[in-house]
């Protein structure tokens, strides 16, 4: 019989996400097959997976298992396109955009290719560590629910509710949800961790027992606070912000609306000549700035009225001018040209808008939605890429004879005369550590010698550490039916 454990949060951010993967590379480090699973996802931070779309942290979490990331892993992902709606990628493939109103008659028919994909897993391993989405204590959701006592009472999962003690009130967090679920999904619960503690854990010793005495429950741990965090590749684009790093090149990021696939900046903070500020809405783009990114968005149209209602076109002007550079990343990319068309109103109304002119290209969305993993080779530098794309629209004009890259012998992307303006689909390129150094130093900056996937395993490696000396990491794997 496959061990299963499911780790579910009293609220959002709590850190589920990083607790699996530390214990995904735990017990693959004592020799068990293991795979992550999140049955309901909600990020436009994707990855690729066999040509299909997973959220972010499922695919580090199958990096700290070691193995590759599976469609199966986070069968059903939610990308929010705005405020209201949302595409819904089922077993890695787009199947329909919904309004949030419309999304709870749907989700009876999503947890068929949910236990579906769960069943694969378990077929392939030792144990499956799952992961919830938000919080079970959000009983107004608990119908029709996919995502976390819906999923573990039909799939015979046993969880671990996890507390953030970091945002205060962990002991009301833990309690408090024990008391509005209904009795059998509290019965689904068989202990509780407290997570972010920062400082001496043994002064939370009084806080903990009464968790345990309130609650009937066991508990696996107290967590602290795990500082090199920043290091991993973050899911949730709140917790972008703020400036990494405090190198002399200076990179500015505008924080979009719904910017997506945002590690593509992390290599980038880790350079140790370079400082990293993502620039918040209301708050001018620097203009003294070395270097600026359009990062990827999910609503390219939606995200460039939002980037000009925030006086960014005029900042970006004003620092071109003063000679920064200027990158667009996939949807950054199509806000650069001249127009970008939506003929089918795949993104919203049908229709066509001016672009920020930067680069002389047009773009047209079309319905073909392109999900690959991408080498490429960097003509400037000579130097070789692994990436992926992730995006819907074909990108065409005058530029694109100027490619930022060759992938299999084909130009990709475009550059202006002046190189100073430029495009690319490719997500994922500054992983690579000779081509972001190559580049780095042709815009003039000053690099070291980080490894990014280095950083990244180190990490990683560093996580599991830090768990199996404050988890009991053994009773999980004994709950989980491994003891």
């Amino acid at each position: 019989m496959t061990a299963t454990l499911m780790i579910q949060g009293a609220g959002s951010n709590v850190g589920k996400s990083m607790l699996v993967a530390g214990l995904c590379r735990v017990f693959a480090r004592q020799g068990l097959i293991v795979r992550p699973f999140k049955p309901q996802n909600m990020s436009n931070n994707a990855a690729v997976a066999a040509g299909g779309e997973i959220g972010r942290a499922q695919a580090l979490q199958a990096r700290a298992a070691g193995v590759a990331p599976s469609v199966h892993m986070n069968p059903v992902l939610l990308k929010p396109e705005s405020e209201t709606g949302s595409q819904v990628i089922v077993q890695g493939q787009r199947w329909a955009t919904v309004k949030a109103r419309d999304y709870a008659r749907l989700k009876p028919d999503l947890m068929v290719p949910v236990l579906d994909s769960f069943a694969r897993m378990k077929a392939e391993a030792d144990i499956v560590i799952v992961e919830g989405a938000g919080s079970p204590a959000e009983v107004n959701l608990r119908s029709g629910d996919i995502a976390n006592m819906g999923f573990a009472r039909a799939a015979g999962v046993p969880v671990v509710l996890v507390g953030d003690i970091d945002r205060g009130g962990v002991i009301a967090q833990l309690v408090g949800t024990q008391s509005v679920i209904d009795p059998d999904d509290a019965a689904m619960i068989r202990g509780f961790l407290v997570n972010k503690f920062r400082g001496d854990p043994r002064l939370f010793d009084d806080g903990y027992q009464f968790i345990k005495d309130r609650t009937g429950w066991p508990g696996f741990g107290v967590v602290p606070w795990f500082a090199d965090a920043h290091r991993l590749p973050a899911e949730d684009a709140a917790d972008l912000g703020g400036t990494r790093g405090s190198g002399d090149f200076l990179i500015a990021v505008p924080h979009l609306s719904r910017i997506a696939n945002f590690d593509d900046l992390d290599p980038l903070a880790q350079e140790p000549g370079v400082t990293l500020k993502m620039i918040p809405p209301g708050q001018p783009l620097p203009v003294e700035a070395d270097l600026i990114i359009l990062p990827g968005s999910k609503a390219t149209i939606a995200d460039l009225a939002f980037f000009r209602a925030q006086g960014w076109d005029i900042d970006l002007a004003a620092a071109l001018r003063r000679g920064a550079r200027v990158l667009g990343l996939c949807g950054g990319y199509q806000m650069l040209g001249r127009a970008i068309s939506d003929p089918d109103g795949i993104e919203g109304p049908a229709g066509s808008v001016a672009g920020l002119g930067l680069l002389d290209v047009e773009t047209v969305m079309t319905a073909d939605k392109r999900v690959t993993e991408t080498a490429a080779l960097h003509p400037a530098s000579g130097q070789a890429v692994r990436g992926y794309e992730i995006h819907i629209g074909r990108t065409g004009g005058q530029d694109c004879a100027r490619p930022l890259f060759h992938v299999s012998g084909l130009p990709e992307g475009a550059m202006r005369s002046d190189g100073r303006v430029m495009g690319s689909y490719l997500h994922g390129m500054f992983s690579a550590d000779g081509f972001r150094r190559a580049f780095l130093s042709q815009l003039g900056g000053a690099v070291g010698t980080v490894s990014y996937d280095d950083t990244v395993e180190a990490t990683l490696e560093a996580l599991a550490d830090h768990m199996e000396a404050h988890v009991d990491c053994a009773a999980l794997l004994a709950l989980a039916g491994k003891g």
